[in-house]
């Protein structure tokens, strides 16, 4: 593969094209003004504060600029640097373009920044305003949709609007819809209403309809914005003398078949279509004090490593669509990687300490919504302990392996108290909670066994693998499971694990992925929407769309 057609999820404030980051005491203003010349592909100009990936890149960075570097910040205020025109969402001119698979990690991308809004708003006591100081439609709306109270200029013709359906033959796709209805609570007619008609709702119908929360004059507006970034100040808890962590740059080299960062390491193999992913425990004695911790920064080893895996996957879900089995493994001292869980514990109530959690807590997250099978091998020198045994419970099968003629070269597996609710599904259940549908028994055996080194014996008849192989077996075995599922067509197993990793529990999140995945593989590739006459195709050029009038 070509460096040069690699997507880069790393940027900084100082190559910024799309946004303005800027901070007043305990706010941060996060204002989008899009360069329409900058996009992330040739073919298309970002009018209107419309959006592709290079865009919601610089908001992913940006957003973790605030969590880090910035604790002092309660309220976020994201708006618009343009006149009149808050956003009017994804570009349709790119969508027109794109492939499907670039839309699909497109579309997955912007909704888990959107959620990770909400997880830190829920988590971490950052809070969001949305001053809708313009038109906001589509995937606009959508942004604003994530945030915890919506104010929107009353101008008379300013409005927020989902026109997909009227104008696009598609969907409100990244949230919008589930949004309105489990988080606005707008009544089910009068979002019908709402999102078949292209010119929205304005003024006071907004915050009657529940769109918004607040409305207010062009001469008032600055003023009722403040005032209410203040009042959602008053409810986080974020230090006002807390002392900000840097993020550096994260260091990665390419290699001729793979990927190599200081904690992780990604190996591809392109005739089997797999990559392994290995993560690292730390070499060297981490800090367990505050004072150790902060000095540590983004060097220390939970920080590190959450950066380093979740760029590793966001690179391979993005710029390796052929490769569709990732192999989990990790390598280690596993007393060190459970040393830095007991700080994580000890130090829960700590800004910096919550800041990394969280981030831990959506790198796994992203790792379940993968479209990817995941296979976890626990073999001699592994160290699924603790944090690193979320990845053995992200996988669709783990094995493990055991040494009857070498017991002390087996490998362990050790939970720890981490592993118990501290890095929740989207689902805001734990793996280990859906791995046994809350059953009280196997989780108070799990439970029991916290901080022992299991062997794969012993973790077997606990549930927590999928088979323990002994080392006759081993190779066979393993070749055989990566072999049947390269085998297998990617679409119906896209289907298969999204399906039995989210069984069970449901919430607004989880309604999102599925009804995202729906629109997605079905609408998107309808020829209503992309089709020589598709909507999607002749936007913009003064033709109108041909559609096929079944209903399927």
């Amino acid at each position: 593969m070509s460096t040069a057609a690699v997507v880069d999820y790393r940027t900084d404030p100082s190559r910024y094209r799309h946004w303005k980051l800027s901070f007043e005491g305990n706010v941060a203003t996060l204002a989008m003004g899009v360069d329409e010349n900058a996009g992330i592909r040739p073919g298309y100009k970002l009018k209107l504060n419309s959006y592709d990936l290079g865009v919601d890149i610089e908001l992913h960075d940006a957003l973790n600029r605030i969590r880090f570097e910035h604790p002092e910040v309660r309220t976020v205020i994201l708006t618009s640097q343009r006149d009149r025109v808050f956003c009017s969402g994804a570009n349709i001119f790119m969508l027109g373009l794109s492939t499907h698979a670039w839309k699909v990690n497109f579309c997955k991308f912007t909704n888990e920044t959107r959620n990770g809004i909400e997880d830190s708003s829920k988590h971490s006591g950052l809070k969001f305003l949305a001053a809708i100081n313009g038109s906001c439609a589509g995937g606009g709306y959508e942004v604003a949709l994530a945030c915890d109270d919506l104010v929107l200029v009353d101008d008379r013709s300013s409005a927020v609007s989902l026109p997909e359906v009227p104008l696009l033959g598609v969907l409100p796709g990244t949230g919008g819809l589930t949004r309105v209805t489990d988080k606005r609570r707008v009544r089910h007619d009068l979002a019908d209403i709402f999102c078949t008609t292209t010119e929205g709702v304005r003024g006071q119908r907004a915050v009657d309809w529940r769109l918004v929360d607040a409305i207010a004059k062009p001469q008032q507006f600055p003023q009722v914005v403040q005032e209410r970034a203040a009042k959602l100040a008053e409810q986080s808890d974020r230090p006002a003398n807390g002392k900000g962590v840097a993020l550096t740059p994260i260091a990665r080299e390419f290699t001729a078949d793979g990927v190599m960062y200081p904690n992780v390491g990604v190996q591809i193999d392109r005739t089997r279509r797999n990559a392994t992913i290995t993560v690292r425990a730390p070499k060297t004695a981490q800090p367990t004090d505050i004072a150790g911790i902060e000095a540590a920064g983004t060097a220390w080893w939970p920080f590190a490593m959450q950066r380093e895996l979740d760029d590793a996957i966001l690179h391979l879900r993005t710029n390796e669509l052929d490769i569709g089995t990732w192999i989990l493994k990790t390598e280690g001292d596993a007393a060190a990687v459970l040393a830095c869980d007991a700080a994580l514990q000890q130090h829960a109530g700590h800004w910096f300490v919550r800041e990394v959690t969280g981030a831990l807590r959506r790198t796994l997250a992203r790792l379940d919504v993968s479209s990817r099978t995941l296979i976890a091998l626990i073999e001699p020198g592994s160290c699924f302990a603790g944090t690193l045994a979320e990845l053995a419970f992200c996988a669709d099968r783990s094995y493990m392996a055991i040494l009857p003629n070498e017991p002390a070269q087996e490998p362990k597996l050790t939970l720890s108290a981490l592993n118990f609710g501290t890095f929740p599904m989207v689902n805001d259940q734990s793996r280990l909670a859906r791995r046994f549908y809350e059953e009280a028994g196997p989780m108070g055996a799990a439970q029991a066994a916290i901080g022992q080194a299991l062997n794969g014996d012993d973790a077997a008849k606990l549930g927590l693998v999928t088979a323990a192989l002994d080392d006759i077996d081993w190779a066979d075995e393993v070749r055989l499971v990566l072999e049947e599922r390269a085998s297998m067509s990617p679409d119906s197993l896209t289907g298969l694990e999204a399906n039995l990793r989210f069984a069970g529990k449901e919430n607004m999140a989880t309604r999102v992925f599925g009804r995202l995945s729906a629109w997605q593989n079905w609408i998107f590739i309808r020829p209503n929407a992309v089709g020589e006459k598709g909507a999607l195709k002749v936007y913009g050029k003064g033709e109108k769309a041909s559609f096929d009038w079944n209903r399927v």
